[in-house]
């Protein structure tokens, strides 16, 4: 079977270390199991692999920024994937869920916005994920895409989820509609070659459930994309299942690039 041999040369020692804790636990037919961050010191130690300074970026890297090795994606049905969820302090849980893939349409229209970006922004903008949150805050790209009015309420949140424990959220904004009903704003931000893990999500969802208990949450995601423009996702959470409500991309244009034909156009599209 794929999962009982390994070319360890193939693969770097965050590869190796994830493995081995996967292949420990794993058997054909188990859906999920825990482990402990500790365990990576003992893992390293056997393999003879220097750890990172911050044992946490073995698990982030996996959780946010790249693919867990093939060996374990090929262990999954058809149709679903490995996830690592938080379980805990310092616990984590390796589950089976729903394939989750979040990547702008390229079919989808733009939609042109005067750039409201201050210069100095613009010139040192690093094309990052903070740089994208103030790109997106400068702009009220998160008013213009819930049609709410919307306030930032705290950058980079770290905070303590029961049953999760800590999670991050990139940005929370609060938002008011006509009615003055008030709604809790999650959102992620991932640059141009990142991808949007369901995990985020979820954590989003746990975390507004718990932290802001009597607001309604509204998820969303940012991504740069490669043609520069901008991608908005709102995302739901429906019966434990994450799924996407609505894509809109934009893109920051000088006064010039925006024709009068066009603003009369956006006007005629259909309402959500």
């Amino acid at each position: 079977m794929a999962w009982e041999s390994i070319d360890m040369a193939s693969t770097n020692r965050y590869d190796r270390i994830i493995e081995d804790i996967f292949f420990a636990y794993f058997r054909p037919g188990i859906t999920e199991f825990e482990f402990n961050r500790d365990e990576f010191a003992t893992v390293a130690e056997k393999l003879e692999i220097k750890l990172p300074k911050n044992l946490g970026d073995i698990l982030y890297s996996y959780r946010y920024r790249k693919s867990l090795p093939r060996r374990i994606l090929d262990t999954a049905h058809e149709g679903m994937q490995w996830v690592i969820r938080p379980a805990g302090i310092a616990r984590y849980r390796f589950a089976l869920s729903p394939a989750f893939a979040l990547s702008p349409n390229s079919s989808m229209s733009e939609t042109k916005i005067l750039d409201a970006t201050p210069g100095i922004i613009t010139r040192y903008a690093l094309g990052d994920e903070q740089a994208l949150l103030a790109i997106v805050r400068f702009n009220r790209l998160i008013d213009i895409f819930t049609g709410l009015t919307c306030y930032s309420l705290q950058n980079h949140l770290r905070t303590t989820v029961p049953s999760m424990g800590q999670v991050e959220t990139d940005e929370l904004y609060l938002g008011l509609d006509k009615r003055g009903s008030h709604f809790i704003i999650p959102v992620q931000a991932k640059g141009h070659d990142d991808s949007l893990g369901i995990v985020q999500i979820e954590q989003d969802f746990a975390m507004a459930a718990a932290k802001f208990p009597t607001l309604k949450c509204k998820s969303v995601a940012a991504q740069f994309m490669n043609n520069g423009a901008i991608a908005l996702f709102e995302l739901e959470q429906n019966e434990g299942r994450i799924g996407l409500v609505s894509e809109k991309h934009y893109r920051l244009v000088v006064s010039e690039e925006l024709t009068d034909t066009e603003v009369l156009l956006y006007g005629d599209r259909v309402s959500d």
